[in-house]
């Protein structure tokens, strides 16, 4: 099974905490966190994650203390600093300390994710991961241009429609409840009751293209009390 990048946040701000959990895990990292400088130092030392996301503002030690800790043990493990204290003086300090990269708050979700990325390329860090995914009736699904390939026809895909896939190949191991599709891949809000049938739409859509027979899937299945799951041949991508 293709390795996951492991993703360390340390952040004490409940809502930006789990606004990044849920955003990295989407995009396919796996991901702890620590809540307060004490456990995500003790977090942070055990060696087990390819990333840290460390908060400079913590309960207990701050983020500096906090990385030039992890410098002294591991002077390869890559760390990026987010703070609302964005100086020239503390941007130099929290680099002068070994961070990899500064940001600040407030910060854009998406040049997040490409800086840890870039710095995790840089790093040496090889996602093995493919865009192709491979079902089990023999279609091979290309995420990057948004097709998929089945005797020798292609069809394409929406962006949303891809989206659902892939979310759904990540998490293959088990069905996937409607409830958890809309809030991760359309980002509503999981404490809202919401009552909307798009999560089906896109479903009926998505097995008219992938299925020799829609009304009796054998790739993207509906178990009863559980949710969609997709069969595929090939490890979460």
């Amino acid at each position: 099974m293709p390795h996951k990048p492991r993703l360390l946040v340390v952040e004490d701000e409940p809502a930006i905490r789990t606004g990044l959990v849920d955003v990295f895990t989407f995009h396919g990292f796996d991901v702890d966190y620590a809540e307060d400088g004490d456990s995500g130092l003790h977090k942070a030392l055990s060696g087990a994650f390819d990333m840290i996301l460390l908060d400079v503002m913590l309960p207990k030690q701050d983020g500096y203390s906090l990385c030039a800790a992890i410098r002294e043990q591991d002077r390869k493990q890559p760390v990026i600093m987010l703070t609302a204290r964005n100086t020239d003086e503390d941007i130099i300090h929290g680099l002068s300390l070994g961070a990899d990269d500064y940001v600040a708050k407030p910060f854009s979700i998406t040049q997040l994710v490409l800086r840890v990325q870039a710095v995790l390329r840089r790093s040496g860090f090889e996602e093995q991961t493919d865009h192709l995914i491979h079902l089990a009736n023999g279609t091979t699904i290309d995420s990057v241009n948004l097709c998929c390939q089945q005797n020798d026809t292609t069809t394409a895909f929406t962006k949303r429609e891809m989206e659902i896939l892939q979310y759904l190949h990540r998490h293959n191991e088990r069905p996937v409840p409607r409830e958890e599709l809309l809030h991760k891949v359309w980002g509503y809000d999981q404490t809202l009751n919401i009552e909307t049938r798009t999560v089906d739409i896109h479903i009926a859509k998505l097995r008219r293209k992938l299925e020799a027979e829609p009304k009796h899937p054998q790739c993207l299945i509906t178990v009863r009390g559980g949710g969609y799951k997709l069969l595929s041949t090939t490890g979460p991508v």
